[in-house]
């Protein structure tokens, strides 16, 4: 079936839509960062660069790394923003962009997300690398898409939603597992993490400016809540979406973080730039080998 113009919007010198990368230009391997100056932090380390471009928050870069071709891309800020990247990035493996048709072999992608977080429990200790084996939508993104209960745990869903006194007129939350290939790369150098994926920064983080907030306890529930040996470990902005959308599209997918802040020690660390170029660094020699 023919993809329509309006549904894969696809430029004039062949690029997909947002992202600006044509399909020859993507690797099988992506990483992905939410701020594009880490892009270059990205690149600096390469070998050699084949492409490179930006448009709005969108930087990309593809080269070699110890002789393997990855492909880092920056996604900006929230879920929405996933939606379009984890789609573009599945169109350039798996669309044909000549006759707009899906390729009849499926192209599965490596996607890994280097990001920074909030840590919540109190044995987690500033500049870990929380590695989030689950992922915790509180966005409402995959909600939006059929069969979203397949790739969703939902005995955790209840569980959670029963523990926390889940506001009614929030949208379901929904938990989805990572890759387990390479939730096993990475667990030795990580923290096992069940990650919160959060829909803004203040708010829906529980924090607290001028406005309210609409579960009050929320730090405190989310932090004590604990089922089949897991626990709440982290806030980010990102992770879920692409757990849920890597799943739904046949891609291997995970997010590690870097804690750069703690709320339940009320502390955070501002000069936490060469800790995260640790962790690309340690990200790109596990992709490598």
């Amino acid at each position: 079936m023919r993809i329509p113009e309006s549904e894969l919007i696809i430029n004039g010198d062949g690029s997909v839509f947002h992202l600006h990368i044509k399909p020859e230009e993507l690797a099988d391997t992506v990483v992905l960062f939410g701020d594009p100056e880490r892009v270059k932090m990205f690149e600096a380390l390469f070998e050699d660069v084949e492409a490179k471009g930006q448009s709005r928050e969108f930087a990309f870069c593809t080269g070699h790394y110890h002789g393997k071709r990855m492909t880092a891309v920056s996604h900006g800020i929230g879920c929405d923003n996933i939606d379009i990247v984890a789609t573009e990035l599945d169109a350039l493996a798996n669309v044909d962009f000549k006759t707009r048709e899906v390729k009849p072999e499926h192209k599965t992608l490596t996607l890994v997300r280097i990001g920074t977080c909030g840590a919540i429990q109190p044995e987690i200790p500033l500049g870990s690398f929380i590695l989030s084996h689950i992922s915790v939508g509180c966005d409402g993104l995959m909600n939006w898409y059929e069969g979203r209960d397949e790739i969703a745990l939902l005995d955790f869903e209840e569980a959670f939603k029963k523990s926390v006194h889940w506001a009614k007129h929030l949208p379901d939350p929904y938990f989805v597992r990572a890759s387990q290939r390479l939730i096993d790369l990475f667990e030795p150098y990580t923290v096992k993490g069940m990650t919160v994926a959060a829909s803004g920064f203040y708010g829906p983080q529980g924090r607290v400016v001028r406005q309210g907030l609409a579960m009050p306890n929320m730090l405190e529930d989310f932090e004590k809540f604990e089922f089949k040996g897991y626990k709440i470990t982290n806030f980010e902005m990102e992770g879920s979406a692409l757990a849920g959308m890597a799943r739904k599209l046949g891609h291997d997918a995970i997010t590690v973080c870097c804690a750069i802040a703690h709320r339940y020690l009320k502390d955070a660390n501002t000069d936490y730039k060469p800790r995260v170029r640790e962790l690309v660094k340690l990200v790109m020699d596990k992709l490598s080998e």
